[in-house]
């Protein structure tokens, strides 16, 4: 009986730490709908975008990335986004596929321009940059027969 008993509270112990754990990964794994307006934007490349992706302005975070497509016409990649409510975007703001680094995921920096009208909920943002293939910059860096990277970059400043 007296082994029933550890048995249960060390069961009951087992899920309530199983619990406490699926609650913490799902506050802080960005799973929850994002409430907010829609915009999308269109890319020539994407990268690994994924969905749920930060779309930070200024470092911050304003929303995220909530669905990815093909344009049948264009043939470009197509982001959707849900941008947070009190966040009023720029009519001329610009959009572009980032990098947290060599190893991190891809995120939508946003920068803002200066008009005074804003985009309305379901607009599109026009100033897109698509990502850069970090492998094909190193690539092109590393065998370049004339000084690497200083062809794309431009003249060495004196």
């Amino acid at each position: 009986m007296q082994r029933n008993m550890i048995e249960t509270v060390l069961g009951a112990v087992v899920l309530l730490v199983a619990a406490v754990f699926v609650w913490f990964a799902y506050t802080n794994a960005s799973l929850r709908t994002s409430s907010g307006y829609e915009v999308r934007a269109k890319f020539d490349r994407v990268g690994d975008l994924k969905e749920g992706a930060d779309v930070k302005l200024s470092g911050i975070k304003v929303g995220s990335v909530a669905g990815q497509s093909l344009d049948p016409k264009t043939y470009q990649a197509v982001v959707r986004m849900i941008i947070v409510p009190d966040v009023k975007l720029p009519k001329d703001t610009a959009a572009e596929v980032s990098s947290e680094g060599l190893m991190g995921g891809s995120y939508v920096s946003l920068s803002p321009g200066a008009e005074s009208k804003t985009i309305e909920p379901g607009g599109e943002i026009t100033i897109t940059q698509g990502a850069v293939n970090l492998v094909d910059l190193i690539g092109k860096a590393m065998f370049s027969s004339k000084g690497g990277l200083d062809e794309e970059l431009g003249p060495k400043p004196k």
